[in-house]
């Protein structure tokens, strides 16, 4: 198998809330748009699709349900820059910054449907 690209897909009930969300703080672009379905990519990261809760596409047994207990983490190289960037703009802080025993430094925002998207770095040797 070779795997060409990755993608995360997200149900959510208003997709171009979260579109925007993402594109304005975290510099995502949108590589395709539709009704119901929002395609967003950086060169650097995962591709993050969404899709309207209800869609077709969606397997039955979870076509209405929203995505929930799911975390999209970004590694970043400037974890204390980036949270009082999210900070100044006005994102949703939803876990301040702190550091996990096993050398895991994080904070969490919330984007407007509730999907939770967490900046990381580490702090321990050879994590990564």
């Amino acid at each position: 198998m070779k795997i060409t690209s990755t993608a995360v897909c997200l149900t959510v009930d208003d997709v171009p809330a979260s579109a925007a969300f993402l594109t304005r703080h975290f510099g995502f672009q949108e590589a395709m748009a539709a009704d119901g379905f929002a395609s967003l990519v950086r060169e650097d990261t995962v591709q993050v699709i969404f899709l309207r809760r209800g869609t077709e596409v969606l397997p039955e047994g979870a076509r209405d349900r929203p995505a929930a207990g799911v975390i999209t983490a970004f590694t970043v190289a400037d974890l204390d820059a980036e949270y009082e960037r999210l900070r100044s703009e006005g994102a949703p802080i939803t876990m301040p910054l702190r550091e996990e025993p096993w050398g895991e430094r994080l904070f969490q925002v919330t984007d407007p449907n509730g999907v939770v998207l967490q900046l990381v770095a580490w702090a321990a040797p050879g994590g990564r």
